[in-house]
């Protein structure tokens, strides 16, 4: 499996922070942003990781993390997203990359208190299609929202002003190879994107999406409010927490993402 985190984007939410970097290169206490996203995929085993980036600050994402060194990594990968035209689009400049492989893209400001050991592995196990991961929260409407019925998901909407369900669509997703084809289909929204919900509406037109509630807290970083919510969360719990047996299986190079 290829990881691919996903860091382009002007940052607009948080201006005036973001008129001089990249939002993902701005602090969440004690290390960059887009630290979290990277060590989420490391945890997981998936040391192939190709970031996404755009912007006038794009150099300085080169800067701060080379070739990964700071995460075990023997190699970074990276390209440019010219542009603002969608999270869709900035990962189909991923096909490459990932060739015939599966991948897991996360964005780069999406935090998290735990780890995705173990929805990497179920996804593995699963016959092709998509895996979305879910956080029930009081602001749904700011996300992607899962309509569920029994234990499907059988619609999803992009940051409905009446939500259907309190499920937002956090932003880790989990793809066969078929999403570049699913990205090829896709026509811009009413925002001038290719959003990421239609690819996941595809998979769910198919039957092949599955879904599972992620454990321990889940924030992006994206808005003001936000982003002091992950300052303070990484502070008081920490973030990217793994059991024992999941330290030793990837310190013996047995990451379950493999």
């Amino acid at each position: 499996m290829k990881g691919v985190v996903l860091a382009g984007g002007t940052g607009s939410r948080l201006n005036p922070l973001t008129r001089v970097t990249n939002k993902h290169l701005l602090p969440v206490y004690d290390k960059p942003m887009v630290y979290y996203p990277i060590q989420t995929l490391v945890n997981a085993g998936i040391e192939e990781i190709l970031l996404v980036t755009g912007g006038k600050n794009a150099g300085d994402f080169l800067r701060l993390l080379g070739n990964g060194r700071d995460f075990g990594l023997k190699h970074l990968n990276y390209t440019y997203q010219e542009g603002e035209g969608g999270i869709a689009q900035a990962l189909g400049l991923a096909e490459y990359f990932v060739g015939g492989d599966t991948v897991c893209v996360i964005l780069g400001d999406n935090i998290i208190e735990n780890n995705i050991c173990h929805a990497v592995e179920r996804f593995k196990q699963q016959a092709g299609g998509a895996k979305i991961l879910l956080k029930e929260v009081p602001d749904a409407q700011r996300f992607g929202v899962a309509e569920i019925r029994g234990d499907k998901v059988i619609a999803i909407q992009e940051k409905p002003k009446a939500p259907k369900s309190s499920y937002a669509v956090i932003g880790i997703y989990f793809y066969d190879a078929t999403v570049f084809q699913k990205i090829r289909r896709l026509k811009p929204s009413g925002r001038g994107e290719l959003e990421i919900t239609d690819v996941n509406n595809f998979y769910i037109e198919e039957g092949k999406l599955t879904c599972e509630m992620i454990e321990g807290w889940w924030t992006d970083a994206g808005t003001f409010e936000s982003l002091l919510r992950a300052n303070t969360m990484v502070a008081e719990t920490g973030a990217n927490k793994m059991t024992p047996l999941e330290k030793k299986a990837v310190s013996e190079g047995r990451g379950v993402g493999r």
